[in-house]
């Protein structure tokens, strides 16, 4: 603000006071809207590179169970012989670098990333049978698993009786 006295220019303090104030207040907004954009930028580019982990663990895992076509079902078996459902998952798993519990209803309660039918993708776990049966998904709806005694690991369709016996299933390495 300008006051005029007798000739002189007066220039009030608090006018200067509060541009000071202002430009402050916005220079303290611009470098907090950067730092939350920079903060987002970087929590995508984790989120992103985490994604990608998994997808290359899930790959290996979908490698390892399928290499064990043929191998014989074998009560308690994780390896060496045979597997049984959740030693199958267990094992292609462990040699993608995740560690899971042995038992389904362990594996199933134990992995916190849950994945609807709809969502599911290579190398996630379904579980059927009220969690007593376990498979990895290996897309183009198949699954790779060890269904009983008497038969060996196989890739089957995921048919009509699997979605209805469906229980959920479940993202290891998230």
């Amino acid at each position: 603000m300008t006051v005029t006295a007798g000739g002189l220019i007066l220039h009030a303090p608090t006018a200067q006071a509060k541009t000071t104030s202002d430009s402050a207040r916005t220079s303290t907004a611009a470098t907090a809207a950067t730092a939350a954009t920079s903060s987002k930028a970087t929590a995508a580019r984790q989120r992103a590179a985490k994604v990608a982990r998994q997808k290359a663990m899930a790959r290996k895992a979908v490698a390892v169970a399928k290499h064990q076509v043929g191998v014989p079902y074998r009560y308690g078996g994780t390896g060496s012989g045979g597997f049984d459902c959740s030693g199958l998952v267990q094992f292609a798993w462990r040699k993608a670098g995740v560690k899971l519990p042995r038992v389904t209803s362990s594996q199933f309660a134990r992995t916190r990333t849950k994945v609807s039918w709809r969502h599911l993708k290579p190398g996630d776990l379904m579980f059927f049978s009220g969690l007593g049966h376990v498979g990895m998904y290996v897309g183009k709806g198949k699954m790779v698993h060890s269904p009983r005694t008497g038969e060996r690991v196989r890739i089957d369709k995921l048919g009509g009786w699997r979605r209805s016996s469906f229980v959920g299933a479940v993202r290891p390495g998230m």
